[in-house]
């Protein structure tokens, strides 16, 4: 089963894709011992717009993350970003591609404990030798909530301060879009919904496109819509979720 992109219903996230995956499939290993970690999927996600990818452990959702991010090769199909078809680059046009247009947020936080939150937030941008938009900078500051935070170290930050660090790590880029892999899992449930609240306000005040993988239904209903995976295939998505319509299609599914 297969899955096309239709855009989200009226009155929701424009239907503008910022990236898309056609007929992808991923298969690790061969013969007897291959596992195809995604079957055949047809998925878009909307610009603008904030969509969690959820399913049962082994559902395929970190790999298909993955694939759209450039982080992993697909066996066949497309995947585009933009207007660039990463599927067809090197590696060296693709680490291009995920410095310049793509932003990542991991369970790990990451952040170098010598660096300050400014500092730490800053680093693409120096590793890539550009310029801060200080203007910009400011913005995504105030929006994360870090003002009074920004020359502290990781270890005088809270587990949510140097998430929300990481976010605006992310956001300083101006990517086209931020991956966010369970970017909620090592944090306890007040810091988790500060992460979640913060990256809803990117999308919602600064036109961030997020897709995020997670477990947790909670985290889930922060999103627009939520694309659900099993058997390394999309069976179905929701738009508007809450947490218990959530549970109750993770129930279905058997996550």
């Amino acid at each position: 089963m297969t899955s096309t992109y239709a855009g989200p219903p009226a009155g929701t996230a424009t239907a503008v894709p910022a990236v898309v995956a056609t007929e992808v499939t991923k298969v690790y290993g061969s013969g007897d011992a291959a596992v195809h970690a995604l079957r055949g999927v047809s998925v878009g996600f909307a610009r603008g717009a904030f969509t969690a990818i959820m399913g049962p452990s082994g559902s395929g959702k970190s790999t298909l993350m993955h694939c759209l991010a450039g982080l992993d090769t697909v066996s066949a199909g497309r995947v585009q970003l933009g207007d660039a078809e990463i599927t067809q680059l090197g590696d060296k046009q693709l680490t291009l591609l995920r410095r310049d247009r793509v932003g990542f947020i991991f369970q790990a936080f990451n952040l170098l404990p010598t660096l300050n939150a400014e500092q730490n937030i800053l680093l693409p941008l120096e590793l890539a030798g550009r310029k801060p938009d200080r203007q910009w900078f400011d913005q995504v500051v105030d929006v994360v909530g870090l003002r009074d935070r920004l020359s502290h170290r990781p270890n005088e930050l809270s587990g949510g301060q140097q998430q929300r660090v990481a976010c605006a790590r992310a956001l300083v880029c101006r990517p086209q879009v931020i991956f966010a892999d369970e970017p909620t899992g090592n944090l306890d449930s007040r810091s988790s919904a500060e992460v979640l609240s913060f990256l809803r306000s990117s999308v919602r005040e600064m036109g961030q496109t997020i897709v995020m993988v997670t477990h947790d239904p909670v985290a889930a209903s922060y999103a627009d819509r939520v694309v659900f995976l099993r058997d390394g295939q999309i069976v179905t998505e929701t738009y508007q979720p809450t947490p218990g319509t959530v549970l109750d299609v993770l129930k279905s599914l058997g996550g």
